[in-house]
């Protein structure tokens, strides 16, 4: 109860009509102890009742009543089932463009456009970097209006590196060689160059992705099998003056 509003004696007596104002919109035997009375405004309070649904566990019934100046007849504003403390609610709400991760982009979905990127600039915008700033002037030819930021490109190439195009995927650590010594090592334009580039080896898992130069694969274009000597077996020697004890 709020202490600024003074408790309406009236009001406090409607607790009866406030249970059937909630017995009329809940289900069969939902509906509980009285759990309380709270003032809302002069004049105007809120019922409690404890709801004793299976499927609500912790929630309330609240039934809003109200009268008018120098009126003893209480009437009832509202009724509806609120969570209490303990009551089990809904995850909240997260935006779609939040919610998707990488990787959950299908066939046909589409994502949603977002102005204000912060791994985006305009095309035609310095950045500071001449390696960038040359890469975005060369692709406004393209007609393309926005290219990675600074930031754009520093957030791709830590999750390049960290994940299977880097130096510590499980094939790269089995790797003879680094893709920086592998013919099929295509390496990229532009700022990235100085540590990515795509593999173009079919037989090669990384075959058409970005990889680290010191990534790495068993196909490497460098290195041969270490191939054994062939075994090389006697032939039995047969003794035609040893005597056979059969």
């Amino acid at each position: 109860m709020s202490a600024a509003l003074k408790a309406d004696t009236t009001l406090r007596g409607s607790s009866e009509l406030a249970r059937e104002a909630a017995v009329s919109i809940a289900e069969a035997g939902a509906v509980g102890d009285h759990l309380g009375m709270e003032m809302v405004e002069e004049r105007v309070a809120t019922h409690y009742f404890a709801c004793t649904a299976l499927a609500y566990r912790g929630w309330r019934w609240a039934v809003t009543v109200a009268r008018v100046p120098r009126s003893k007849s209480v009437t009832v504003s509202e009724a509806n089932l609120v969570p209490g403390e303990g009551a089990v609610l809904s995850p909240e709400w997260v935006p779609y463009a939040e919610r998707l991760a990488p990787g959950d982009v299908g066939p046909g979905d589409v994502t949603p456009y977002l102005p204000d990127d912060p791994l985006l600039v305009a095309g035609f915008e310095a950045t500071g970097d001449e390696d960038v700033d040359q890469v975005a002037l060369w692709e406004l030819g393209l007609g393309r209006p926005r290219v990675l930021s600074a930031e754009g490109r520093e957030v791709a190439a830590q999750r390049w590196y960290e994940g299977e195009s880097g130096p510590t995927a499980r094939v790269a650590v089995k790797a003879p060689a680094p893709c920086s010594t592998c013919g099929y090592f295509v390496p990229m334009a532009g700022a990235l160059r100085a540590v990515f580039g795509v593999c173009s080896n079919g037989w090669s898992p990384s075959d058409g992705r970005v990889v680290s130069l010191d990534h790495g694969c068993g196909a490497h274009s460098e290195v041969d099998l270490d191939v054994p000597a062939p075994e090389r077996i006697s032939p039995p020697v047969v003794d035609d003056f040893e005597l056979d004890p059969a």
